[in-house]
């Protein structure tokens, strides 16, 4: 055979449109011609002819003769790409991944599959060719790649380029306004929540739907709405969560606990809350695993003995079904998801059916769309009876607070002076220490009345750094406010942030996220801090534990109230310092900060929890009996966790 000849033959009855023939001939040509040009135009012809697996390999075949043609390497991958051979198309991109860091489809293609393979840290490279994709899919996949640092400047260029080229894409605006939010960008946010708020209003709940849930909560107070952000999630295949519940289980006679988070270390919020909690669980009557996909370099920062809060299990490198499988091979009878829809999460392992009793608490205020949960753990305050229809989980309410606290490790609040902190010593001083994100251009305005309606007082004001600084105070001079008004700060150490505190006469709340570990932290440090009703989980918490810690009257009816009783205490110096008294008292005997009542309520509802599952009946909504009330101190002043290990 003349092969030359017989290429010849085959590429005209090609471009003839005639591939059945050409094809026959190419095979034939095979036999003696295995060249790159070859196998390429065979990878043509099955093309056509709608072969697209074997497409991709004569591709591949063609590509892969040295040297290495990139061309129809990229073809082949592409082709592996849309026929599901991720195996395949990983291969070849790692042999042409420079160029996948300038070309926008195979971006896409290895993207996809790093993304569904929980390999992130792959992914950084390729958001910036994303980006200027000429097709919506790539932006929107440079969308999914973003992390969860919204102070990465990359990330905020990003988004800020998609917003701008799709000006009237709901989720680049969605986007935009997170990233707007957390430095403050009130102008920003009025501008372009406007469409959203007047659509809402009307009923259209387009702009809802992908909102992520967890930034959802910080414009929108209505748990009838909040159940509709479902960002990324899908539903769950009907009859799912009963099959998880009727699966084969062995019961033990302990109860298996195991806890689900990213937040394992001392220096974390969640942990600053719970780990006295974790280590006081009754280890006759139940067994703790902890399963961990932390960051190794917060665990690593700081000696410390992880044993003493349960069996640690690394889950870090493990897709979500393996996780669940690990976690069903443990045979754990309760999981409890610590994070939801918040930074870090892994809830989704939840939907591998993992436990035959899955709980969330404490990390996320309110319901977690499409995920499989039997419960919710709350109290009467988050969680009452009227929001039931607004959650698809079941109802766990302890008696007090579903907040745990340390009183053990929290550090105890130092002597120090207004001077240290440049906050004149005359004045009344108002103070909110709330995440930035938390303050709407609704929260400012009503600060502002508060400050034109009292006499030489101040707010103090945490700041995430200058450009939030620069945002607020736009918005506070707009609203004539004098800057000696205003007291900036930025966040610092936590044991002096502890100390800080005390130094303000009266915290303010924000609306419609209040403040959380925060306002436990201003509680314990003893500071009065005034809320208001809320209405949904993520605005009832402060008065969840301004009642736990014995002074509800902080809790103001409405917004007006809220004005009204903050003007109302800035002129009553006296009953500032009756609640700071009463914070002080009230720290060692009521139930906010006692960690062993919290700890029995706990356990208890996860006995109530296991005896209806061992019964065969399905989740219902269930309310923890109280203990008695205390008569004495819980702890006493000075008491610290070297004297109690002593005893």
């Amino acid at each position: 055979m003349n092969t030359k000849n017989a290429f010849v033959t085959a590429s005209s009855l090609y471009q003839k449109g005639q591939y059945t023939r050409a094809l026959e001939t190419l095979n034939e040509l095979l036999n003696v011609d295995t060249s790159p040009k070859t196998y390429a135009l065979l990878a043509k012809t099955l093309l056509k002819l709608g072969f697209k697996s074997d497409a991709a390999k004569s591709y591949e075949l063609a590509g892969r003769q040295k040297p290495y043609r990139e061309d129809y390497l990229r073809e082949a991958l592409l082709l592996h790409f849309v026929t599901g051979d991720e195996d395949a198309t990983l291969s070849i991109g790692s042999l042409i991944l420079p160029q996948a860091f300038k070309d926008p489809e195979l971006a896409f293609a290895l993207s996809s599959i790093f993304l569904s393979r929980q390999q992130r840290d792959l992914l950084a490279g390729f958001k910036t060719v994303l980006v200027e994709g000429p097709e919506l899919k790539h932006r929107l996949m440079a969308a999914k790649l973003l992390t969860d640092d919204l102070y990465d400047e990359g990330n905020r260029h990003i988004v800020a380029t998609l917003f701008k080229k799709h000006p009237d894409n709901i989720i680049f605006r969605t986007l935009y306004l997170i990233f707007a939010r957390e430095l403050s960008d009130l102008a920003t946010v009025d501008k372009h929540m406007a469409p959203i708020l007047t659509a809402v209003a009307k009923g259209n709940l387009d702009y809802v739907r992908p909102d992520n849930p967890f930034f959802h909560l910080h414009w929108c107070g209505d748990e009838a709405i909040n159940k509709f952000a479902v960002h990324d999630t899908v539903p769950l295949p009907a009859g799912h969560a009963e099959a998880r519940r009727k699966a084969p289980h062995t019961w033990g006679d302990k109860i298996r606990i195991g806890y689900l988070s990213s937040d394992f270390w001392p220096g974390h919020a969640t942990m600053k809350l719970m780990q006295r909690t974790l280590e006081l669980h009754d280890r006759d009557r139940f067994e703790i695993t902890l399963f961990d996909h932390s960051p190794l370099s917060s665990q690593r920062s700081e000696d410390f003995d992880y044993s003493r809060w349960g069996t640690m299990v690394d889950i870090r490198s493990l897709s979500d079904q393996a996780a669940a499988e690990t976690i069903r091979a443990r045979g754990i009878d309760i999981l409890v998801d610590l994070k939801g829809h918040t930074k870090d999460s892994r809830v989704r392992i939840l939907n591998h059916m993992a436990a035959p009793i899955q709980t969330a608490w404490l990390g996320f205020p309110g319901s977690a769309v499409n995920i499989d949960l039997d419960y919710i753990i709350g109290d009467p305050y988050v969680l009452p009876d009227y929001s039931k229809p607004h959650f698809h989980e079941k109802f766990c309410r302890l008696p007090e607070c579903y907040q745990a606290n340390d009183p053990l490790y929290r550090p105890k609040p130092r002597p120090t002076t207004r001077a240290e902190h440049e906050l004149p010593e005359d004045a009344f001083v108002f103070a909110s220490f709330n995440g930035n994100r938390k303050i709407t251009s609704h929260m400012i305005d009503v600060w502002c009345n508060i400050l034109k309606r009292t006499k030489n007082s101040v707010l103090w004001l945490l700041c995430n750094g200058p450009r939030a600084e620069a945002n607020l105070w736009a918005r506070l001079e707009a609203r004539g406010i004098n800057r000696k008004r205003i007291v900036f700060t930025t966040r610092i150490r936590y044991e002096d942030h502890i100390d800080r505190q005390q130094l303000a006469d009266l915290g303010l709340d924000t609306f419609p996220v209040n403040g959380h570990t925060t306002t436990s932290e201003q509680l314990w440090g003893g500071l009065p801090v005034l809320t208001m009703k809320g209405t949904n989980f993520a605005s009832r918490v402060s008065e969840s534990l301004l009642t736990a810690i014995g002074v509800p009257e902080l809790v103001a009816a409405d917004v007006q109230a809220y004005e009204d009783m903050a003007v109302e205490l800035a002129s009553q110096p006296e009953r500032i310092a009756t609640f700071k008294d009463t914070l002080a008292v009230n720290r060692y005997i009521k139930p906010l900060f006692d960690a062993e009542r919290f700890t029995h309520h706990l356990e208890t509802a996860y006995e109530m929890m296991v005896e209806r599952a061992r019964q065969g009946l399905g989740p219902d909504h269930m309310d923890v009996p109280a203990l008695p009330v205390r008569a004495e101190p819980f702890l006493v002043e000075g008491q610290n966790a070297a004297s109690i290990a002593a005893e």
